[in-house]
């Protein structure tokens, strides 16, 4: 698939970049300062992120990980400056806890136009060695823009969000989308998940760029998935292997 990637204009310095031709509809976004640049995410590693991030900008390149899942990790490979939280440095300098082969079968779900040099039987996890290891309240500092770290574990151990507060964007990964929410692997937690919705619930929010599926999404869905944790909370379910919960806009899978 030519033009894997789709690049949308937030504003005049941010953009999102995404893999709408695969099921999980990836976004990562690329946030423009004055010397220096964040890419929060880099997708899937089916197409070279690097060049859709050299479209648009020259600037050095820094990768803040929202967490280490293979659909937010795959470009990687691509940039030398990379972060992510503490709690998943040895998912990526050492061993990724789902199989390749479990990954490889996620990757090709349901059918997809990949691009044409893309080759499944080549695909690996991305492993590496980060050159920053953050921590919650950890300011990425780009001088004119200033990204805060929000630790918000749950889907994983070491998922964080990015605040800008400035601006008062939430870079949600995927503690908050429009979609299926998961915290029924072995490495998820649904208590802290519900927690770390909280947490965020929080702060002051105008705009949340999610990690899949619908981009423009509303500020009240953070309420809305705080509220249906509290009711699965209030009816005993919210134990793993309960299963999908549906809340209309997204679904809850314990």
């Amino acid at each position: 698939m030519e033009n894997w990637f789709t690049i949308e204009k937030i504003d005049e310095d941010t953009f999102a970049i995404s893999e709408y031709g695969h099921w999980e509809e990836t976004h990562c976004y690329l946030l423009l300062g004055t010397e220096k640049a964040v890419l929060i995410d880099t997708g899937l590693g089916v197409g070279d992120i690097k060049s859709a991030v050299d479209s648009l900008t020259k600037l050095p390149v820094t990768v803040i990980t929202t967490h280490v899942h293979w659909d937010h990790i795959g470009g990687h490979k691509h940039f030398n400056d990379i972060a992510v939280h503490e709690k998943e440095v040895n998912w990526i300098a050492e061993k990724f806890p789902i199989p390749l082969q479990a990954v490889k079968q996620n990757l090709l779900k349901e059918r997809c136009d990949f691009p044409e040099n893309f080759s499944i039987d080549d695909y690996r996890i991305f492993q590496g060695v980060p050159h920053r290891v953050l921590q919650d309240g950890d300011c990425i500092d780009l001088d004119n823009r200033k990204i805060k770290t929000i630790h918000t574990p749950g889907h994983s151990p070491g998922h964080c969000c990015f605040y800008e507060e400035d601006r008062k964007y939430l870079y949600s990964g995927d503690l908050i989308y429009s979609g299926c929410l998961y915290a029924f692997y072995p490495t998820t937690d649904p208590l802290l998940f519900w927690q770390s919705v909280k947490k965020v619930q929080a702060l002051a929010i105008e705009r949340i760029m999610p990690g899949h599926h619908q981009l423009n999404i509303t500020v009240g869905i953070i309420d809305e998935i705080e509220h249906a944790f509290d009711k699965l909370v209030k009816q005993g379910q919210l134990k793993q292997g309960n299963g999908i919960f549906d809340f209309g806009s997204f679904q809850i899978h314990i």
